[in-house]
């Protein structure tokens, strides 16, 4: 019995000391480990990477941009049924652990004993709170020492942090395949919904995908994922936290996602997508950009940006085919499964509705053209395959563009398709409706251009086309395209002659003149668009309205190129302007954005208004850290409510630029334009405009700037490697670009009153004689037009013609620079 009592009690003694050395090596091993734990204070105040969103005026999205597509929702923002979700999949007792699950771990460790050798990844047992150990604080390596760390840190988290905060960390930071972190983007891009509108279905794969996201792809492993997401299902049952009928019903939906976009979202809104990146790129720098969670809400209004992109497309493609058939873009052999072989070919993206097809068949009173078939999520190419037939009436407007054919419209089909043709189709219509199952031939053009909508009285962009298809240039001529503006920056030098003492009745001549440009360069002579032709006295309303080149010329010498270049940098069309007389027609360039400001300015007034396509800008937090409008507003806070005080007031403080009275003078002269001149196609629109055509030499760009009381707009269209554009007035802007205009103002002015141009305070109109511009007698009306006149001012009683003096006699002036394409010989044309 003694010896059974020592043997016990050694038994004890060496137990007890086996103990003591387990619990110092356990201790030892704690210590060892945290020695050189991460901070895992950090966590407050994290900050992950948020993509930052662009949206229109009417809150629709525009753009994200992101390196990691991530938008970050507080806990309380999360429905139930995703949290649910992720715990069934995760971690089923996160609310009852204190950071490990022991029972998790055991099951993990028996899993690792009965793989040993077999070079199996060994199971993972973490809980969330270790996920957020791992993926905030440590590395993805494999190892017991990592294992060690994550389950100190995850204790020490959960004694430091709430379990929704953890949970919090944990929904935002894990990433969840297709370039998705976290549970709201990645509710977007696999479902294109908010987390508040996922099924059950929906909500169980996304909670599925955290510990596999590539190997459960929806489409390439469909069943694998399925089988995934209905385990999660089934774990929801299981819990109570869903109903039977709800997880039979979900188990049975079809495994459906979106594949979402990452540019542009908004049609026809990808250049302007593109115009704020680069502006915000420019202001906050890439990480700002990329990860700071800004919310830009832009200028940008998707009705009246719709009506820009098909109003210049269509203006672009209706010149392009007056030019003729170019031919296919290049033959395919029709043979075996054509699609696979078209689905081979870059297609333009952001032009429907057209499509690329093939012509598989050709006769002579149709063809018959295969389309390009779609690509699914995981970019395999559908089996689906479209078919439609050209007649015709799709291929008339196809004359041959080189040859001996051109100028003839085709008699037949096979004329101008043949079988392996590569094309762009879209649908045929008749009498306004598309005909079902024909199609109409069209080809990308060659030619290019821009378009600028303006709000003129805050420099708001409202619309804006860069080129035919951003997917085919990102090469944006709004913005980045210097192009000589021609006559349409006429009205700038007329500006600075009415606000230096010279009225609408100041009277110049209209002949011959020549310039001496010294150096051996010989004389200039500029010319009117109807070269040889000469009216003698004409007023500047006259002159104008019929873009009379040596009339502005004189003008420009009477008052002196320094001045002119003032107004010009005054209003932005250039940031300094040479001396020379040619830059008076337009000689310079400058961009669609510049144009359209600077005629915003006249609209308005004659305040300065500064371009943005920006509205406000704010971070991740809400805080507003950029506004465009930086008007004050009297009385806009209002404490108490309403208390018969006087209403806010606007207070105004931009640089007066132009005299307003000066304004409202060149907005007459050039609704005179509109009415009787260069541009009388938008006389169509019905609604008050003032605006200036502007044709350069050679006819190598066609341009409108102009506006009505709400909008501005500047349109150009030219070849980006400049050529001419043809001939006579057919090349001329008021025949390219201003029906363009027209179109665009009769859609976006559509619901507006014709609300006729302000009258300033001061303007006295007087009636006038329009050939002459002197004053009209008593009772007569006849030809007469009321003209506007500042105060200490007066239409003429008898003619002081500028320009008599050296009518006959040349003129030295600083000849122009050599690259300017001013330097003339005697009978070429000049500028309209």
């Amino acid at each position: 019995m003694r010896l059974l009592v020592r043997f016990m009690g050694f038994l004890f003694a060496a137990g007890t000391v086996v103990f003591l050395v387990g619990v110092g090596a356990v201790a030892g091993l704690i210590w060892h480990f945290s020695k050189d734990l991460p901070d895992y204070s950090q966590l407050q105040d994290y900050e992950p990477p948020v993509m930052t969103r662009v949206h229109a005026v009417d809150g629709s999205l525009l753009g994200e941009y992101a390196k990691e597509r991530r938008l970050y929702l507080p806990i309380q923002a999360v429905p139930k049924l995703v949290i649910n979700a992720f715990l069934a999949a995760e971690d089923k007792n996160f609310y009852e652990h204190g950071g490990i699950d022991y029972t998790g771990m055991a099951r993990a460790g028996l899993v690792y004993l009965q793989n040993y050798g077999s070079n199996r990844r060994p199971q993972g047992a973490s809980t969330i709170t270790q996920q957020v150990a791992k993926n905030f604080l440590l590395t993805n390596e494999v190892s017991f020492a990592r294992k060690i760390k994550e389950a100190l840190l995850a204790m020490r988290i959960e004694k430091t942090y709430s379990k929704d905060k953890i949970l919090e960390l944990y929904l935002n930071e894990i990433y969840l395949g297709l370039g998705a972190y976290g549970i709201a983007a990645a509710s977007l891009v696999y479902f294109d919904k908010s987390v508040n509108e996922l099924t059950v279905a929906e909500a169980a794969y996304l909670a599925a995908l955290p510990k596999m996201p590539a190997t459960l792809h929806p489409v390439r492993n469909r069943d694998r994922a399925i089988e995934r997401r209905n385990y999660v299902i089934d774990r929801l049952q299981e819990n109570g936290w869903i109903k039977q009928a709800d997880a039979e019903k979900a188990r049975k939906e079809p495994l459906a996602v979106t594949n979402r976009s990452n540019g542009a979202h908004t049609f026809a809104g990808e250049y302007f997508a593109e115009e704020v990146r680069r502006d915000i790129f420019e202001r906050y720098g890439e990480k700002k950009l990329y990860e700071g969670g800004l919310s830009v809400r832009t200028t940008l209004d998707p009705k009246i940006q719709v009506m820009a992109r098909k109003t210049m497309v269509t203006g672009l493609v209706n010149y392009d085919e007056q030019q003729g058939y170019r031919g296919a873009m290049s033959k395919l052999d029709t043979s075996g499964d054509w699609g696979v072989k078209l689905a081979e070919i870059k297609s333009l993206s952001d032009i429907a509705p057209w499509r690329m097809a093939v012509v598989l068949e050709t006769s002579d009173q149709s063809a018959r053209i295969g389309f390009q078939p779609s690509r699914e999520l995981g970019g395999a190419v559908s089996k689906q395959r479209e078919t439609g037939i050209v007649t015709l009436d799709g291929v008339r407007w196809a004359r041959a563009a080189q040859g001996a054919t051109k100028g003839r419209a085709p008699t037949s089909v096979s004329q101008v398709l043949q079988p392996g043709d590569v094309i762009y189709a879209d649908p045929l219509y008749k009498d306004g409706q598309p005909v079902e199952g024909q199609y109409r031939l069209r080809q990308i053009p060659e030619v290019s251009g821009a378009m600028v909508a303006m709000d003129p009285w805050t420099g708001r962009v409202l619309a804006m086309v860069g080129g035919f298809s951003f997917d085919q240039s990102q090469f944006n001529r709004a913005t980045q395209a210097y192009r000589q503006p021609g006559s349409s920056f006429k009205p700038i030098v007329y500006s600075a002659a009415l606000d230096n003492g010279y009225t609408p009745s100041t009277v110049v001549l209209d002949a011959p003149i020549e310039i001496d440009q010294g150096q051996g360069a010989g004389v200039w002579r500029p010319e009117n668009f109807s070269s040889g032709k000469f009216q003698g006295p004409v007023t500047l309303r006259n002159a104008l309205r019929q873009s009379l080149n040596t009339v502005t010329v004189r003008l420009a010498q009477d008052i002196g190129m320094p001045l002119i270049g003032e107004y010009a940098r005054r209003f932005g069309v250039y940031d300094e302007l040479p001396n020379y007389l040619s830059y008076a027609l337009g000689a310079g360039e400058t961009t669609a954005m510049r144009m359209a400001t600077a005629y915003s300015m006249i609209a308005n007034g004659g305040r300065r208004v500064k371009p943005t396509l920006i509205d406000r800008i704010q971070d991740r937090y809400g805080h507003t850290i950029f506004k465009h409008d930086q008007r004050e507003c009297r009385g806009c806070d209002a404490p108490g409510g309403w208390k018969n005080q006087a209403e806010p007031q606007l207070i105004d403080r931009r640089e007066q630029v132009l005299d307003s009275m000066t304004a409202y003078q060149i907005t007459e002269l050039m609704e005179g334009v509109v009415q009787a001149g260069t541009a009388t196609v938008v006389r169509e629109v019905g609604k008050p405009i003032a605006g200036k055509t502007g044709t350069t030499n050679e006819a190598k760009d066609a341009w409108f700037v102009g506006f009505s009381p709400d909008v501005a707009v500047a349109i150009y269209m030219g070849y980006d490697k400049p050529r001419p554009l043809g001939r006579g007035n057919a090349a001329t802007g008021g025949h390219l670009a201003a029906p363009i205009a027209r179109d665009f103002l009769k859609l976006a002015l559509a619901d507006k009153p014709a609300v006729p141009f302000k009258v300033p305070a001061g303007i006295k109109l007087v009636r006038v004689v329009a050939k002459t511009g002197m004053r009209a007698g008593p009772g007569e009306t006849g030809g007469t037009i009321l003209e506007a006149f500042k105060p200490g001012t007066a239409p003429p009683d008898n003619y002081s013609v500028i320009g008599v003096a050296d009518a006959d006699g040349r003129m030295p002036q600083q000849p122009p620079p050599p690259d300017s394409g001013f330097f003339m010989r005697p009978g070429t044309g000049g500028l309209y």
